[in-house]
C-alpha cells in the first residue's frame, strides 16, 4: 500500500513539472527571429537579364547589384537598365526596384533617372518601366533636362525613348531661347495647369488650362497653346542627331482662347493669336481689341 501511495505522489509531482517547463517555455522568446513568410526564396549577389529582338539583337537588359527573388517578384539593389532603341539607347538607373516576372514591369524607386543618347535626361522618385509597350509613368513630380530646356512637372507618361511624354499638371517649362534679331538668348517661362503634350520629332509642346508665357518684352495668357520649335536640321545651336532632341529655339507659339497680350502699359484681348519669333510679329484673330495707353500730354497741344 505505501508503495502505491509512493508511485501516485511520484507521478503527481512530474506531472506538475511538466506543466511548470511548458508555461515557463511559451513564457520564453526565441533568441533569433522566425523566418518571415515574406523573406526571398533565394537571395544572389548579382542579377541580370537581357531581352532580344528580331535577329538576336539585343532589345533590352535590366542589372541589379544585388536580389531577392520571390515567386512572382525579383526585388533589386542599385538597378540599371538600358533600352536599345533604334536611334537612341536609354539608360535607367535607380538606387532599388522590382521585377514583376508575369508582367515584365519594371517599378523604380528612389533616386529614377533615365537618360538618353541624344542628350535628354529625367529624374523624378517612382517610376514603372513597361518593356512590353515601351511606356513609362510616374505619378511623382518630373524634371526633364536637355542643353537649354528644362521641364518640370506632376505625374507623366511616354515612350521609353522619351519621343513623347504627357505631364499631368503644374507645368513648368524654362528655357535659354536664341534671339536671332538681338544674336542673343533670352530667357522664356511657360506654365500651365496641364495637362502638357510634348512631341519631340514633330517639335511641338502643347500647353492646357491657364497658360502663362513670360518673355523679356511681353507676356501672353491663353486658355491653350501651341509651342513650335525650329526644326533641328535648321537649328545651329543643335548638335546630335537623336529623335529625342528638340532645339530649343522657338518658331512660333499660337495661342487659342481668352488671349491676352501685355506689351509694356499696352494690352490686347483676341480668341486667337499667333506670335513668330523671327520678326516678333503677333496676328490677332477673333474679335481682337486693342487697348493702348498713351504718355503723351494731349493737353499740352491745346
Amino acid at each position: 500500500m505505501e508503495h502505491k501511495k509512493t508511485i501516485l505522489i511520484c507521478t503527481f509531482l512530474f506531472l506538475i513539472c511538466i506543466h511548470l517547463a511548458v508555461v515557463e517555455a511559451k513564457e520564453i522568446k526565441p533568441a533569433s527571429p522566425v523566418k518571415d513568410a515574406k523573406e526571398s526564396d533565394q537571395q544572389i549577389g548579382d542579377f541580370s537579364l537581357s531581352g532580344f529582338g528580331d535577329k538576336g539583337k539585343k532589345s533590352w537588359d535590366l542589372a541589379g547589384q544585388s536580389a531577392d527573388i520571390f515567386n512572382e517578384v525579383v526585388k533589386l539593389k542599385k538597378v540599371v537598365g538600358n533600352n536599345y532603341a533604334q536611334n537612341d539607347t536609354i539608360n535607367l538607373t535607380a538606387d532599388n526596384g522590382d521585377f514583376n516576372k508575369k508582367s515584365g514591369v519594371v517599378h523604380l524607386e528612389d533616386n529614377v533617372v533615365i537618360t538618353t543618347a541624344s542628350g535628354s535626361k529625367l529624374t523624378t522618385d517612382t517610376l514603372d518601366w513597361d518593356r512590353k509597350q515601351q511606356i513609362v509613368s510616374t505619378l511623382d513630380k518630373v524634371n526633364l533636362a536637355r542643353q537649354d530646356m528644362n521641364l518640370s512637372g506632376q505625374g507623366a507618361q511616354g515612350q521609353t525613348a522619351l519621343k513623347q511624354i504627357v505631364l499631368n499638371k503644374d507645368v513648368r517649362l524654362d528655357i535659354q531661347a536664341q534671339d536671332k534679331l538681338a544674336n542673343k538668348k533670352e530667357k522664356i517661362v511657360i506654365i500651365c495647369d496641364g495637362p502638357l503634350d510634348v512631341d519631340y520629332e514633330k517639335n511641338i509642346a502643347i500647353f492646357n488650362n491657364n497658360v502663362k508665357v513670360e518673355k523679356p518684352d511681353l507676356t501672353i495668357y491663353s486658355d491653350k497653346m501651341e509651342v513650335y520649335f525650329t526644326p533641328k536640321q535648321q537649328d545651329n545651336t543643335a548638335s546630335s542627331s537623336g529623335p529625342a532632341a528638340i532645339s530649343s529655339s522657338i518658331n512660333k507659339i499660337v495661342a487659342l482662347g481668352n488671349v491676352r497680350i501685355i506689351r509694356g502699359e499696352n494690352i490686347s484681348y483676341s480668341q486667337e493669336a499667333i506670335y513668330t519669333a523671327i520678326d516678333k510679329k503677333i496676328t490677332l484673330t477673333g474679335r481682337p481689341q486693342i487697348i493702348i495707353y498713351q504718355t503723351e500730354n494731349l493737353d499740352a497741344a491745346s
